[in-house]
């Protein structure tokens, strides 16, 4: 959804996809928690397959309490699932005087001046400062040409070749030498939240080393590093 008024252009996932997440979640849950309800008397004569217990204890359940438990286990599990992900999605509202990115309620706001450079690195959205420092790196499922024609719109330096810094990445290795510890031990630190995949973790660690004045991306779980010019 693109949403342009004489201030500002709004681009957010459109109404419609979210009521069809919030649809089809549940019943995707249900479906399958009832499938699994159907398939544990099965698994039970099954000696080689692992954790019997579980299967035993819920085709041990009369029925239809075991058909009504399934389906509603499976409808909450969705309903919750549907709410995670509408939470998780990001929203955009691009004005002459400066843009918003909002996710889970909460918002960053950068005026139009302090914006340098917009581009996309893969699937997330990149704001650089007017010296080349990181400002905002979101994942976002939304539409790369709505967003790009929601900046231009607005006059910001859209960069479709990505990163104009690109090349100032270097792959980071324990102890780099270019690096302060509190540097090394943060990157240290969210190389293995990335192996563990801890998404919330290596987040905030992100947080942590723009305050360091270091700016980090990722390709295949490998971490690169790059400063500010300068």
């Amino acid at each position: 959804m693109t949403r342009t008024s004489s201030t500002s252009t709004v681009v957010a996932t459109a109404r419609g996809w979210r009521v069809l997440g919030w649809l089809l979640c549940p019943v995707l849950g249900a479906a399958l928690c009832w499938g699994l309800k159907l398939a544990a008397g099965w698994v039970t004569t099954l000696a080689w397959f692992p954790f019997q217990g579980p299967f035993r204890l819920v085709a041990s359940i009369p029925e239809p309490a075991a058909t009504f438990g399934a389906l509603g286990l499976g409808a909450v599990a969705g309903l919750v699932l549907a709410f995670l992900g509408d939470l998780d999605l990001l929203s955009l509202d691009v004005g002459p005087d400066g843009v918003a990115l909002t996710r889970a309620g909460e918002t960053q706001r950068f005026d139009r001046g302090a914006v340098g450079a917009v581009f996309f690195d893969g699937g997330k959205l990149v704001l650089l400062g007017t010296r080349g420092d990181e400002l905002a790196r979101e994942s976002t499922d939304l539409g790369k040409q709505r967003v790009r024609a929601a900046f231009e719109q607005h006059g910001y330096p859209w960069h479709a070749d990505g990163d104009p810094y690109r090349e100032n990445y270097r792959l980071w290795v324990e102890g780099t030498p270019e690096l302060s510890d509190r540097a090394n031990a943060l990157l240290r630190a969210r190389q293995e939240a990335l192996a563990k995949d801890r998404g919330d973790e290596v987040k905030e660690l992100r947080r942590e080393l723009v305050k360091a004045g270091v700016f980090v991306r990722e390709e295949k779980k490998r971490q690169y590093w790059r400063t500010a010019p300068g």
